[in-house]
């Protein structure tokens, strides 16, 4: 193999890919990247096994030819490569040869035919969506997927169809975060379950994108492709849980804040928060405000009072700090409401918008 590149172009695609190599110390060949010199376009693909990602940029090829080499030292090569332009690839026996105006390196290869396949989902069933509903909609609920995988469909995002709405669903149990996107274009689609660790890197390598993505299904396969840039990834087998039953359907208390003023209340009060990151949230009928205390006995305490519109009965409850303040980035609205009633989950909208719903479980004293 040897071709020849625009620098920035090449060190993009593999500032990309690189990221998504594996570190399975068995499986040395998972840290490389596959580099595919054919038809003037380099293709670069990378895995973990979990998740497979391809991207192609346009190339000057002087010899066709494919290798497999170490993705992070390649990168920071590259990286460091501040005032090149071009930059050229060539394989020779067991070494790729990445060379510029100014500088030569030998980078040691392994044997290309020891990398894995990347899936190849078929298109009997797609989808077309636009990058920035697709992104929203995961980035909207992703952070409410729990971090453990004992139960692998409480560690995913739940998506699927409902009345010409893509739904975006994620909960770790202690909080649930629901995005609607509507398209009347797309037809039904089963839904899946995709690990919350790839959620993270589709966000990461489509977010750029413009255009349309086109998502192909597949029992055990979803693949995302735009643009020259196609990733597969691995489905959870698993049920999510019937959520919708634990979605209050009317409330005892309610309060409408501006977001801003709410954000800067909950940073202050987790400043005086115990180790659970507890605050006690009351909404007060008679003084018409929305108050939130905190309290930790080795530092302090905090009340911190917001004008609000209240309505309904006062009521104090306990929640966890965190579990609040996460879905803040979710409300695209400037003012925002707490709908509480005793003994269910906290639900946080945005005013005027009914396309995300957030639920938070209450905390015992």
């Amino acid at each position: 193999m040897k071709i020849e590149c625009i620098k920035n172009k090449l060190e993009e695609a593999i500032s990309k890919t690189e990221k998504i190599t594996g570190k399975n110390l068995t499986l040395p060949i998972l840290k490389c990247i596959l580099l595919i010199a054919k038809d003037n376009m380099l293709t670069i693909r990378a895995t973990n096994l979990d998740l497979g990602v391809e991207m192609s940029i346009p190339v000057k090829i002087k010899k066709e030819g494919v290798v497999a080499v170490p993705a992070g030292i390649l990168y920071s090569f590259l990286t460091n490569l501040s005032n090149e332009k071009n930059v050229s690839l060539e394989a020779k026996e067991n070494k790729l040869i990445v060379s510029t105006s100014h500088t030569e390196t030998q980078i040691k290869t392994y044997p290309y035919e020891e990398f894995p396949t990347i899936p190849v989902v078929s298109d009997k069933k797609f989808i077309n969506i636009n990058s920035n509903d697709l992104i929203l909609g995961l980035k909207s609920v992703w952070y409410s997927t729990s971090p453990s995988s004992m139960k692998p469909e409480l560690s995913s995002v739940y998506i699927y169809y409902d009345s010409g709405k893509i739904v975006f669903v994620a909960t770790d149990s202690f909080r649930l975060a629901e995005k609607k996107i509507s398209n009347r274009k797309i037809e039904e689609f089963e839904s899946v379950l995709i690990p919350h660790k790839n959620v993270s890197e589709i966000i990461r390598i489509f977010e750029p994108t413009n255009g349309d993505i086109k998502i192909n299904f597949s029992d055990n396969q979803i693949s995302f492709s735009s643009n020259g840039t196609y990733l597969t990834s691995r489905i959870v087998d698993g049920t999510f849980p019937d959520y919708k039953q634990i979605i209050p359907k009317e409330h005892s208390s309610g309060a409408i804040l501006l977001k801003q003023d709410t954000i800067s209340a909950f940073k202050v009060s987790n400043i005086f928060s115990d180790k659970f990151n507890q605050v006690t949230v009351e909404i007060n009928k008679k003084e018409k405000y929305f108050q939130i205390t905190t309290k930790n006995p080795d530092v302090g305490e905090n009340v911190y009072k917001i004008d609000s519109a209240i309505t309904g009965e006062s009521l104090e409850m306990n929640f966890n700090y965190k579990y609040i303040i996460d879905c803040f980035q979710s409300v695209l609205t400037d003012s925002v409401s707490f709908e509480m009633s005793k003994n269910k989950p906290m639900v946080i909208k945005g005013v005027g918008d009914p396309s995300f719903l957030y639920l938070v479980m209450s905390m015992n004293r």
